[in-house]
């Protein structure tokens, strides 16, 4: 007689059976869900259990329905058992950033003022998400109105690093990185204009992915709000999770059309593929800060792992970097002036003194009042410095550098001074300059030093992320995995 397991008998592949449903991949939930080897209201009930267990200490996820998260596990259930196609992320648990648009919350930024800004629909990088099966479990962090690598506001409070309380889990997608490495979602929804994916991936251990301007479609604002430029050319949605597969896996689900996204590139080509063996440019610092023993070990050791694999490392240097990382303090923050008013009346204090000690150090750059004419010759050489980089980029298909020169700050720091605004603003050049060129980067981990993450950025082609993803994936395999992990 033959007997047949039962799927509370049966794992995914890759994982034990002592291991829960919250500690899986999403590649291995997806799949499992898809087989029928779980439910998707086990993996979503496991997911809710570990949220209630870490989540009150790290305050990464500020609002979760446990019902209507398990209603939507159950659809998915009755969806699979129907037969209907199933999208990529079937079943498996996601969470979204306060500053996005999820019908029937609110989009918060951060701010008490906006708490009751109740959104009426999706933006359209969560419906796509909605729309490939993900579960929607729950809002996470961020700084009032996305402006700081520290993710603290008066109204949800701080969120904590779970490698480290004392140090930032970066901003402004620090309660997505700090749930996803923590075991409360899989996956997490971020937004980059200044390293608010790559940074918080970066200080938790976890993977994040900017991808190229126009590849995933978005909203910034309400629709009757006007966007500024820099938010429209230089603002991009990219996700966060623990292991390459799930970036790739999840960005498979965000290419939907939506016509609201001026700046989206529908039906966009991926570049061709590079030419083999591939060209690896080794950027050791920009020459604006100086690269801690930590991080310049990480970009050794990642470099030998490519170069183990047939990839050519050679260092390089990237001065268009660090001139359009002084350029982003120019083309940000002056159009950023506008909302000042309103961040004055209803931002909290530690987004003022951020703010306040980001234009006392670009005014060392450009004045205090930069003149209209300067501006406009800032957005004309940032055309130059994007072709510039883009033949770089012809030859050296990946560039290898630092995330930032530093691993993750002590909580706090940018508002202490503005010598020490100073030097987090030189720390995280790359973060601001590579956002002003509208070019994909992704943050990968390479261990543990001192009790704290350290890793490497990866910089690519426009519409290639499939390269970048494919390096990322040498060297994840050859440095491990570190997270889930337990609150430290």
């Amino acid at each position: 007689m033959t007997t047949h397991p039962t799927p509370e008998s049966v794992v995914p592949h890759g994982i034990t059976s002592d291991d829960k449903p919250w500690q899986w991949t999403a590649t291995q939930m997806a799949s499992a869900v898809a087989t029928g080897l779980v439910s998707s209201r086990e993996v979503v009930a496991s997911c809710l259990e570990r949220i209630d267990e870490v989540n009150p200490h790290l305050n990464a996820l500020v609002e979760v329905r446990p019902d209507e998260a398990l209603a939507l596990a159950d659809d998915a259930d009755r969806r699979r058992s129907a037969g209907e196609e199933l999208g990529p992320l079937h079943g498996v648990p996601v969470s979204i950033k306060v500053n996005s648009d999820q019908a029937g919350y609110a989009t918060t930024q951060g701010v008490v003022a906006f708490r009751d800004a109740i959104a009426k629909e999706d933006s359209p990088h969560v419906a796509s998400l909605r729309r490939a099966g993900a579960v929607l479990m729950g809002r996470s962090n961020s700084p009032a109105f996305a402006y700081r690598w520290f993710t603290n506001n008066d109204l949800h409070g701080r969120t904590l690093n779970p490698w480290d309380s004392s140090r930032t889990p970066g901003g402004s997608s620090g309660g997505a990185s700090s749930a996803v490495a923590s075991g409360m979602v899989p996956v997490a929804g971020g937004n980059d204009i200044g390293g608010s994916v790559r940074y918080p991936a970066y200080a938790c251990g976890v993977v994040g992915l900017r991808p190229t301007v126009g590849r995933v479609a978005q909203t910034y604002h309400p629709d009757d709000v006007d966007a500024s430029l820099s938010v429209q050319t230089m603002l991009v949605q990219g996700p966060l999770a623990r292991s390459v597969a799930d970036i790739r896996l999840t960005m498979s689900a965000l290419g939907d059309f939506s016509p609201r996204d001026p700046a989206f590139v529908p039906g966009a080509r991926a570049a061709a593929r590079p030419e083999r063996p591939l060209r690896v440019g080794r950027v050791r610092s920009l020459g604006v800060a100086k690269p801690t023993d930590a991080v310049n070990a990480s970009l050794d050791q990642a470099a030998y792992w490519l170069q183990d694999l047939g990839y050519i490392v050679e260092d390089i240097e990237l001065p268009v970097l660090a001139e359009a990382y002084r350029l982003w303090y120019l083309l940000c923050m002056e159009e950023f002036r506008l909302a000042m008013p309103m961040v004055e009346e209803v931002g909290d204090e530690g987004m003022q003194k951020a703010a306040a000690h980001y234009y006392a150090v670009a005014s060392d750059w450009w004045g205090e009042k930069p003149t209209l004419e300067t501006f406009i010759n800032g957005y004309a050489r940032r055309g130059t410095l994007i072709r510039e980089l883009a033949k770089i980029l012809d030859s050296y298909p990946i560039v290898l550098l630092p995330v930032s020169a530093e691993q993750a700050f002590e909580q706090d720091a940018d508002i202490e001074s503005v010598e020490s605004m100073r030097r987090l603003m030189a720390a995280q050049a790359s973060m601001m300059a590579i956002p002003v060129l509208g070019f994909p980067a992704m943050s990968v981990p390479t261990g543990i030093v001192g009790g704290l993450p350290t890793g490497v950025q990866l910089l690519g082609r426009r519409f290639d992320e499939d390269t970048l993803l494919d390096a990322a994936a040498i060297i994840e395999a050859r440095a491990g995995t570190f997270t889930p992990i337990d609150p430290r």
